[in-house]
């Protein structure tokens, strides 16, 4: 049986106990457009099609009704992971943004296929990444 076709991730979620600093993060540090602001949930604009979700931990585990149906409870515990994808140009204009904004990157990672990996963590310790490629086979 074959899988009808996916057109990619269109959201990708982080959860954090503090939404101010992950707003000054996301926003002040990272220059990503909030576009949407409430009580447990801010969404961010990462490129053509694509959201981040900062979710407030420990309030999304219920589900919520919306005019248009019912949303399914989430959460998480503990820290998670998602990269960013960045030309490898740009890495070093990266590296000095963070060195301004005391972001510390706690491992650099030079890929087999040639791709480079910087990790950082948000305000929450989630490890986030910018990642340039080469890196998967479907990211060249």
């Amino acid at each position: 049986m074959t899988a009808p076709s996916l057109d990619g991730i269109l959201e990708t979620a982080v959860y954090v106990d503090d939404m101010d600093a992950a707003h000054g993060f996301y926003e002040g540090v990272l220059g990503l457009t909030r576009m949407v602001a409430g009580d447990r949930l801010f969404a961010y604009d990462v490129g053509p099609a694509q959201t981040l979700l900062v979710f407030y931990r420990g309030h999304t585990g219920e589900d919520v009704a919306t005019p248009g149906g019912i949303v399914p409870g989430h959460d998480s515990v503990g820290h998670s992971h998602f990269a960013f994808r960045v030309d490898a140009g740009k890495l070093q204009a990266w590296r000095d943004h963070f060195a301004r904004c005391d972001v510390e990157i706690v491992s650099e990672v030079i890929w087999p296929a040639g791709g480079t990996s910087l990790y950082f963590n948000d305000p929450d310790g989630n490890v986030l990444e910018l990642a340039s490629a080469p890196l998967w086979p479907n990211f060249t």
